[in-house]
């Protein structure tokens, strides 16, 4: 026995070598060692040549600390933005024009019980936050080191990076998707306007539903400026003075695309699947950031959010996730009555309740701090006072709730093995409302939804217009994410999510009643149905594809329509041989873009209302166009007894006012015409350079490629720029991209590198294997404990 022991110690030391070794073929690509205070033992991270960290730890506590380490090696001005713009400190480092951003983003900071909360995204939640900040911290410190690696967005503003505290990540909720509050402000000014028939115009309601005006409720006492400060505390930051940004157009469009296809249709026998979120399409760097996080015991590759710990969308060695939008309504505004002599007060029931009133220090660059005050009524924070009508409005929110914090709640299901672990680990999920779609190395699929739902208590409290807060209109808790409608290895062999209108006749939970259109999951449902044995690169084209289902359904009303001016006979000419492809290169889509985004919705709203309503009307972003689509169906229903000619002539009048649009941008010869050289892509640095693009690109507000654009400037707005396309159990074939690069730094080499392949379709193989890392490495990073 003594004799082999040589032997075997031999063999282990030559496989331990053979481990480490570099991988023949490929140059051992070196990078930084850094030496880091609070990191318990050394941390190998190993970038790929698309800009993907590969991080490998001995435990999950070092894993998130270097996970934080390098985000901010990667990220730092983006979530030192996000940090500051959340908690409301931007006026400390960007002087007193950003004081009233900053209150009003502190009116919408969890204040909560903090135990409840870290409770809530499980056992790891407190610590992967925790460790998460201090690396954040480790590199920011490492940076006083050495001032020349500062990125340098921070020498151009004059001023440092912040050091993280753990509830940092977790107190902030105002990035979160909160679609429902402007159509209930829009709702209101139209049923102002027009009646409580109006409402009908403005966004159709699933199940069928009729919006009903609360008893008590003025629509024409809410002010059109009522959502200013909660405007001003989702705003983005605006460094260039051009004025802040609002999440408007955003949460009007907010999607994503995602569909878990089973092993019975697909070529592999292995489930696929696939995910790509619409997110700010002109974000440089954008919204996601992709990562492999590997300790014993997890196995992640997939993105997330830069400024959380873990990964949100991919897979762990089991399972695959990914999710979309389940536009759940977690916001309400409240309309108050005041007391007269005191404006602190609030009817309530039969008596007047006092508002809270915190009094906040706010630093100033440059001066003093100010103080500004904040209010509160027991359903959220006031947003407006107007004093001569004794009237106050408050907002409230799921975001107050623990467990609130936008994504996180992804920390529940990473450890997941299956069905069961990942259906326990979303029960806790807050916010925003997803729809998640799981696959596993078993080959079953399934969907899971899950958010805050209120409990609205009341008559005629269905959510949809402004309610009076004196206590007839009240939250009575939430249900359950278990009482929601999801699906586990359906009958179809497929499950499909396009933030539709998902819930089954009859079910007791109704979530919402205001979805988004259902073209781009018809379509992702034909073109799956249509494919059977799919593969990855099926689902990487159906990502890709541009057809428009609205655009062929309007057409079936522009084909037999003729007319002898020119400009309308040349555009009907040019629209009859379309096939609704809205692609980059295609002549018809310039014109159809151009006519139902600023022509066609207008005739069309000002043929249903009066002026007046019709004007705000036409102000709301992201139209209904299944409206217009019913309309025309129905046109004595909608449009009058002599419905058919009026529809007739809203098209013939505004086609040709379209047709001298375009022509006036392209030339008039419609042949030389193309959707992408009007409609465009740029990525947009913060501080107005170096920006990437502009790039030509097709898509519409209706495709599975989608582009919210700028009806305007066509500039696209919300977008795809992160894709993923998972093989179940064959990891390494799956792929991604995330445009317009990894980094956020100018100085990086992928910092926009990505961009030319994304705009092409294209994407990167999603590595999960530590040898194929090793093949197609960029840098090997090391990072070590201090001292």
């Amino acid at each position: 026995m003594a004799t082999r022991r040589p032997v075997i110690r031999g063999l282990i030391l030559a496989l331990v070598v053979l481990l480490l070794a570099p991988v023949p073929g490929v140059e051992a690509a070196t990078g930084p060692r850094y030496a880091v205070a609070g990191l318990h033992r050394p941390v190998e991270l190993l970038v790929d040549k698309w800009g993907v960290p590969h991080i490998y730890a001995a435990d999950t506590s070092d894993l998130f600390f270097a996970q934080g380490f390098n985000i901010a090696r990667d990220r730092l001005f983006q979530i030192d933005t996000w940090r500051r713009r959340g908690l409301g400190t931007l006026s400390d480092v960007l002087g007193p024009s950003y004081v009233e951003q900053d209150r009003a983003a502190r009116l919408f900071l969890y204040r909560g019980d903090m135990d409840a909360e870290w409770a809530s995204y499980g056992p790891e939640g407190r610590l992967a936050a925790t460790r998460f900040a201090e690396g954040i911290n480790s590199y920011v410190d490492w940076l006083g080191r050495n001032p020349a690696a500062l990125p340098p967005e921070f020498a151009k503003l004059g001023y440092q990076p912040a050091r993280w505290r753990p509830q940092d990540v977790v107190r902030i909720r105002t990035h979160a998707i909160g679609e429902n509050l402007m159509w209930e402000v829009a709702r209101a000014k139209l049923v102002c306007l027009a009646g409580p028939g109006a409402s009908r115009y403005l966004r159709s309601l699933h199940p069928d539903h009729e919006a009903a005006v609360p008893a008590g409720l003025d629509p024409c006492s809410v002010p059109d400026d009522v959502l200013k400060v909660y405007d001003l505390a989702t705003a983005s930051v605006n460094f260039t003075g051009a004025g802040l940004q609002t999440k408007d157009i955003a949460d009007a469009t907010s999607g994503s695309n995602a569909w878990a296809i089973g092993p019975g249709r697909t070529a592999s026998g292995r489930p696929i699947l696939a995910n790509d979120p619409h997110r700010g399409a002109d974000a440089l760097p954008s919204g996601r950031y992709v990562a492999q996080l590997s300790a014993p015991g997890l196995n992640l590759a997939g993105a997330g959010e830069p400024w959380n710990p873990g990964i949100a969308i991919g897979h762990n060695e089991n399972i695959a996730f990914g999710l979309t939008n389940l536009p759940i309504d977690q916001t309400d505004l409240y309309v108050y009555e005041l007391d007269p002599n005191d404006h602190t007060r609030y009817r309530y029931g039969t008596g007047w309740e006092r508002m809270t009133t915190l009094t906040e220090s706010i630093p100033v660059r440059g001066g003093t701090p100010v103080t500004r005050e904040l209010s509160f009524t027991r359903h959220g924070p006031v947003v407006k006072v107007d004093e001569a009508a004794h009237r106050a409005f408050a907002v409230r929110t799921a975001w107050t709730q623990p467990g609130s914090a936008a994504y996180l709640g992804s920390l529940n299901y990473q450890r997941a093995t299956n069905f069961d672990e990942f259906t326990a680990g979303m029960r806790k999920w807050g916010t925003p409302g997803s729809n998640l779609v799981y696959a596993d190395v078993r080959g079953n699929i399934g969907y899971v939804p899950a958010g805050l739902t209120p409990r609205r208590t009341g008559a005629g409290y269905d959510g949809l217009l402004p309610v009076p807060g004196d206590g007839r209109y009240d939250w009575n808790g939430f249900y359950a994410n278990r009482e929601l409608p999801g699906q586990y290895n359906p009958p179809s062999g497929y499950f499909a999510s396009a933030n539709d209108f998902n819930i089954p006749p009859g079910h007791p939970v109704v979530s919402n009643y205001e979805w988004q259109l259902p073209y781009r999951k018809q379509r992702i449902d034909e073109l799956i149905e249509s494919h059977p044995g799919a593969t990855v690169a099926d689902s990487l084209a159906l990502q890709k594809d541009e057809k428009s289902l609205v655009a062929t359904q309007l057409l079936e009303f522009v084909r037999g329509l003729s007319s002898s001016d020119p400009d309308t006979a040349k555009a009907l000419e040019l629209l009859r041989g379309w096939d609704g492809v809205a692609s980059a290169g295609s002549p018809a889509a310039a014109l159809y873009e151009t006519w139902i985004m600023k022509y066609l919705h207008y005739v069309w709203a000002h043929a249903v209302l009066p002026q007046a309503a019709a004007d705000a009307l036409v102000r709301t972003i992201n139209p209904d166009f299944s409206l217009i689509i019913a309309s025309f169906r129905d046109p004595a229903g909608w449009l009058g007894p002599d419905g058919a000619a009026v529809r007739d002539q809203l098209i013939l009048s505004s086609l040709p006012v379209a047709f001298r649009d375009v022509a006036g941008q392209l030339g008039p010869d419609p042949s030389t015409w193309h959707w992408g050289t009007l409609h465009h892509n740029e990525f947009k640095h913060p501080l107005g350079t170096p920006n990437v693009g502009p790039t030509p690109i097709g898509g519409d507000y209706h495709t599975i490629h989608p582009s919210f654009f700028h009806p305007l400037t066509y500039a696209q707005i919300i977008g795809a720029t992160f894709k993923i396309a998972l093989d179940v159990g064959n990891w390494n074939d799956s792929a991604a991209i995330n445009a317009p690069g990894q980094s956020g730094d100018p100085r990086s080499p992928h910092f926009s590198d990505l961009n030319g392949l994304w705009a092409s379709g294209g994407s990167f193989p999603l590595l999960y294997s530590r040898g194929e890392v090793e093949r197609n490495l960029d840098v090997r990073i090391r990072l070590e404990p201090a001292g």
